[in-house]
């Protein structure tokens, strides 16, 4: 069987690789992918252990004087209160008002870096991402169809919720379904979603012609994306959706390293690409449906976080992926900090201010030179 060195490195093998196999020692190359493996976990590692220092930090912004000690004792206390011990009103502030804020933060940034991620290694477009598909077009059009015509697949209170969830999930899946007659390949999938992304746009700004202003104002808020839906019963769906999709994703993770090398050689190796597509389009699909149905339209980190993540650590799925998730939820919890605070106690919707941070890097993509560039 053809060894995975012969596949993806031409030529012979150096005369020290061969000596070393002889020896039984690891050669130079060996020695340098184990070094450079240890440095993308330890990248990983890094910024997760960053993240979690940034949420103490973050617990203290805000009316209420919290140091960073007592943010993270508050936290702490909720699970070992006898060796943690705060205030009751510092302890309510903390896990009633700030760090459910924090988390929505984390979980929604974390599922759109990755849902960006295995978009744009399935479409080989470095502009893939949920925003630029169209499936958040299809969460606002359900919301547009609440609002006005008052119209809801679920009753209760998922009347609003319900209808981002379900529109956004029949847009994915009317792309997929719209490529596959032609074939599901990475450059129909593209032409679907901004087809569709157009249409339901459209759909939505007509219904905001005949909107009242009471009815305006909610598509408007709701459309800027807003962290502070999040509540601790809005958790265990996200938190079951999330048990259930990054596992899938994180199985094809080798399937996708052989697809940036094109279908057709990864038809020859045994990875069916069509298939693969559809399967990670169906499944990041429902994470990004659920994210945007609790929490609107937040932009950008499923385009910004893979690019970031991808420049330092290179593009081996296994690594990127996850690193991915978690440059989502920093970018995502660092603009939602900066939204809070920059101009309190007016609070500036975290879509705005993701926009604001991606769209400089979305230009920097546009302008950059050629496209096999985005992949090395």
């Amino acid at each position: 069987m053809t060894s995975f060195r012969a596949l993806f490195f031409r030529g012979k093998p150096d005369a020290g690789y061969s000596r070393a196999k002889r020896s039984g020692k690891k050669s130079y190359h060996e020695l340098a992918h184990e070094r450079f493996k240890f440095i993308r976990i330890l990248f990983v590692l890094g910024i997760a252990g960053f993240l979690i220092l940034l949420t103490g930090v973050i617990i203290t912004l805000g009316p209420l004087d919290i140091s960073v000690l007592d943010s993270y004792s508050a936290l702490l206390a909720r699970f070992w209160p006898e060796q943690f011990y705060v205030d009751e009103l510092t302890s309510r502030v903390v896990w009633n008002i700030r760090f459910p804020r924090i988390m929505g933060g984390i979980m929604a940034g974390f599922g759109l870096g990755i849902c960006g991620c295995v978009m744009q290694a399935v479409l080989k477009n470095p502009l893939a991402s949920p925003f630029t598909l169209g499936i958040t077009a299809g969460a606002q059009f359900g919301i547009s169809l609440a609002a006005v015509i008052g119209f809801s697949f679920l009753a209760g209170p998922y009347f609003i919720i319900g209808n981002a969830f379900l529109c956004a999930l029949f847009c994915s899946l009317f792309i997929i379904g719209l490529a596959a007659i032609k074939g599901a390949t990475s450059e129909n999938l593209v032409l679907a979603g901004i087809a569709v992304n157009y249409f339901f746009t459209a759909i939505s700004q007509l219904l905001k012609y005949f909107a009242t202003d009471e009815q305006l104002r909610l598509m408007t808020n709701w459309g800027m994306g807003d962290l502070a839906a999040f509540s601790w019963t809005n958790s265990r769906i996200l938190l079951a959706i999330f048990v259930i999709c990054i596992p899938l994703l994180m199985t094809k993770c080798w399937d996708l390293n052989i697809m940036t090398a094109g279908d057709e050689t990864a038809k020859s190796i045994g990875v069916n690409a069509e298939k693969t597509r559809i399967f990670i389009m169906v499944v990041s699909s429902l994470l990004v449906a659920t994210i945007v149905s609790f929490m609107g339209t937040i932009a950008f980190v499923g385009l910004v976080a893979p690019h970031m993540a991808r420049m330092v650590i290179g593009g081996d799925h296994r690594f990127l992926i996850p690193a991915s998730g978690v440059l989502g939820a920093l970018v995502l919890m660092s603009a939602d900090a900066a939204g809070m605070n920059l101009i309190a106690p007016t609070i500036i919707p975290t879509g705005i201010m993701t926009s604001i941070v991606g769209v400089p890097f979305f230009m920097y993509l546009m302008m950059k030179g050629k496209r096999k560039e985005f992949w090395t």
